[in-house]
């Protein structure tokens, strides 16, 4: 054999030789894993499970509109069910659909509604004269045109702040035509001040 000669195995036998007698009670061999890729095999493991775990939570989280179970009637409320650490000034507002009044009760106090923009409403402010501001009463604020009431505390109001602690909010309302509040529905959530 030469230095630069490979030898063969199995390759170009002689004719007529014989082959080697197969190993008999020989089974499969479990391939041997050294440390290092027990290591890199037991790190994939651990990354694919964390893909499947994330991919099942957002497949499973519930957000936006169907975390906030409002009825069909209410477009939009503020704060969200549910919120934490809203600051003592904060505003309650609830976004009704069109053709609906309301008036909201605040950790059991109701609150006067006010439609500035309607002249029957005996508490709408007086009409401001031409570059003059207006002054809005210091209780629930509805605007037909969006069909939203809001709140703001604020001195003179029957709530001033909000003290620390949970606080419960509740909507009632009905439809502006052919409704009264005898007929209404209610919606009721919680949220917590800092």
């Amino acid at each position: 054999m030469g230095i630069f000669t490979l030898p063969l195995r199995g390759y170009g036998r002689r004719a007529g030789a014989k082959r080697a007698a197969p190993r008999k009670n020989v089974g499969m061999r479990r391939p041997h894993l050294d440390q290092q890729q027990r290591r890199l095999l037991f790190c994939s493991l651990v990354i694919a499970g964390g893909i499947v775990l994330v991919i099942l939570g957002f497949m499973s989280s519930v957000t936006g509109r169907k975390a906030l179970a409002l009825p069909a009637t209410i477009e939009n409320i503020d704060p969200v069910r549910g919120a934490v650490r809203v600051p003592q000034q904060t505003e309650v507002f609830v976004d009704l659909l069109a053709g609906y009044t309301g008036v909201l009760v605040i950790d059991n106090i109701e609150l006067l509604t006010v439609d500035p923009n309607d002249p029957n409403d005996p508490n709408a402010p007086a009409p401001a004269s031409p570059g003059q501001q207006v002054t809005l009463p210091a209780t629930t604020i509805y605007e037909r045109g969006n069909a939203t009431l809001t709140f703001v505390p604020s001195k003179g109001a029957k709530i001033q702040s909000f003290t620390q602690g949970t606080h419960t909010a509740t909507v009632i309302y009905w439809k502006i035509i052919g409704g009264s509040r005898q007929r209404s529905s209610n919606y009721t959530w919680t949220f917590s001040v800092f």
